[in-house]
C-alpha cells in the first residue's frame, strides 16, 4: 500500500495495523479516538505538529 497525505488513518490501520507503532512514536497518541479515524495523514500531522513528509517517508519504508 502506498501511503499518501490523503490516506485516512482508519484506512491505514485497517490495511497495515503494524504501522500504528510508527504513528505512536511520531506523537499521534489518539489513534483510538473516533475523530482521528476520519482524518487524513496530513490533517493528523497538522494537528500534532508533525512533519508530514518525514512521516510519509517512514511509513512507506
Amino acid at each position: 500500500m502506498k501511503i499518501e497525505k490523503t490516506t485516512k488513518i482508519r484506512e491505514l490501520l485497517e490495511k497495515e495495523p503494524e504501522k500504528a507503532n510508527i504513528l505512536l512514536e511520531a506523537g499521534m497518541h489518539c489513534l483510538g479516538c473516533p475523530a482521528s479515524q476520519a482524518e487524513t495523514i496530513e490533517e493528523a500531522c497538522q494537528v500534532h505538529g508533525i512533519d508530514v513528509e518525514k512521516l510519509l517517508k517512514e511509513l512507506n519504508k
